[in-house]
């Protein structure tokens, strides 16, 4: 009998009745990392793609040479971006509520992860795509998406601009640069590079970003796009948001004995960089030089978002069976949102009444809107769509023997 052979299994540093403990996460200081060239090569991007960009330091100050790629974001700009935070984050709040109540089948939340959606997208421009998971609304937010169509996309009402076609949380807004959601997680890496390289041959200088977690790196279409974007190097920006959980299952699963989810794209030839999720300026500095760099003809990259998904996987999975109950309250990169709060506080740039006020101003707006929504339907309150609806917006033409039965239906 050989016992010097054995299997490994990736355990979580805590469960339920633990403590939570994070001890294992190394966190260099703030600014320790230079700013690459946007030329950069895969071999040349082993330290970033090991260690972790960050630029705010635990005293709210922005220090390090990431920090001067954002010296012309102004106070205007970062309140903004709190704001934008501040709003995904109540309607989050409120659509879970929602949930609770039954108006509506099933909601995802992104409480933890605001700052990698609201600063990515405001350094995009008009026509760039971006291919989501279910976990990235904030891109929409950022946006300047209109709330009640978010809103309506979830309640499958006649406030939903695709009325009901998607199931909720898979949104889809071509006009505002989001690619209708592909529920099947993975999907999303091969369909940015694909995009990205007929964006290339129409020269129409846009780029692509594609999302997804880090459960989603050990899917084949993960390696697919990969591999693709390898060879033919289209301008898209590769984005996986580790946020510690894949459902229930602890990260290390997805990872195995890699020690980071960017040095994937090294064995690729695709330099990678590993960043601080939960600090806006650093997201705001990284996004910038990725996008530049994608724009400008160098190629894809992959970043790593090193994050904490705060709430349950969504309204159907219970956090408590897997993880300790206090475990987001001793995640070590802190809440994006006080983070940027406290930084803007001591610039003199905000305060803890202004904040009060805009959270008070921000939940009303939701509110109403919610409001507005809510009365075009809810599984409380269905208004039903006709069954005309059944027939349209699938073909251009419709076939003579689905025209036969809509007229059978009477419509």
């Amino acid at each position: 009998m050989n016992t010097a052979v054995r299997l490994n299994y990736s355990h979580p540093p805590a469960r339920p009745d633990d403590l939570p403990d994070f001890s294992r996460i190394a966190i260099p200081e703030a600014g320790k990392y230079d700013v690459p060239p946007l030329d950069l090569k895969a071999d040349a991007s082993r330290h970033y793609a090991e260690g972790l960009i960050r630029i705010m330091d635990s005293e709210s100050r922005a220090v390090g040479p990431w920090a001067e790629r954002i010296e012309d974001v102004n106070p205007d700009q970062l309140r903004l971006g709190l704001r934008d935070m501040l709003r995904m984050r109540t309607v989050d709040k409120r659509l879970l509520n929602a949930q609770r109540q039954g108006k509506t089948s099933f909601y995802m939340q992104g409480i933890g992860e605001e700052a990698i959606g609201c600063g990515f997208q405001r350094q995009l421009q008009r026509g760039d795509m971006n291919f989501p998971t279910y976990r990235q609304q904030s891109l929409l937010v950022a946006a300047d998406y209109p709330l009640e169509n978010l809103m309506g996309q979830i309640y499958c009402n006649h406030a939903d601009p695709i009325q009901g076609r998607q199931l909720p949380n898979m949104h889809s807004a071509r006009d505002f640069g989001y690619f209708t959601i592909s529920g099947n997680l993975g999907t999303q890496f091969v369909q940015s590079v694909g995009w990205a390289m007929a964006c290339a041959l129409r020269k129409c200088g846009k780029i692509a970003a594609g999302w997804i977690g880090d459960g989603a790196t050990a899917t084949n279409d993960f390696h697919s796009g990969m591999l693709s974007a390898s060879v033919y190097q289209p301008p898209v920006i590769l984005n996986v948001v580790n946020n510690q959980w894949a459902i229930s299952t602890y990260t290390a699963v997805a990872s195995g004995a890699g020690k980071t989810y960017a040095t994937r794209a090294l064995g690729y030839g695709i330099p990678a960089l590993r960043v601080d999720g939960n600090d806006y300026l650093a997201v705001l500095a990284v996004s910038r030089w990725a996008i530049e760099r994608a724009r400008s003809g160098f190629g894809p990259v992959l970043i790593e978002w090193f994050t904490y998904r705060v709430a349950a996987h969504s309204t159907s999975d219970d956090p408590s069976a897997y993880r300790p109950k206090d475990e987001a309250k001793a995640w070590p990169l802190g809440d994006p949102i006080e983070r940027l709060k406290s930084y803007l506080i001591r610039h003199g740039d905000w305060s803890e009444e202004r904040h009060v006020q805009a959270e008070a101003e921000i939940l009303e707006e939701v509110i109403q809107i919610q409001k507005a929504v809510e009365a075009q339907g809810t599984f409380v309150n269905p208004k039903p769509f006709s069954p005309s609806a059944f027939f349209r917006g699938v073909y251009a033409d419709l076939p003579e023997h689905l025209r036969r039965q809509r007229q059978e239906m009477g419509y």
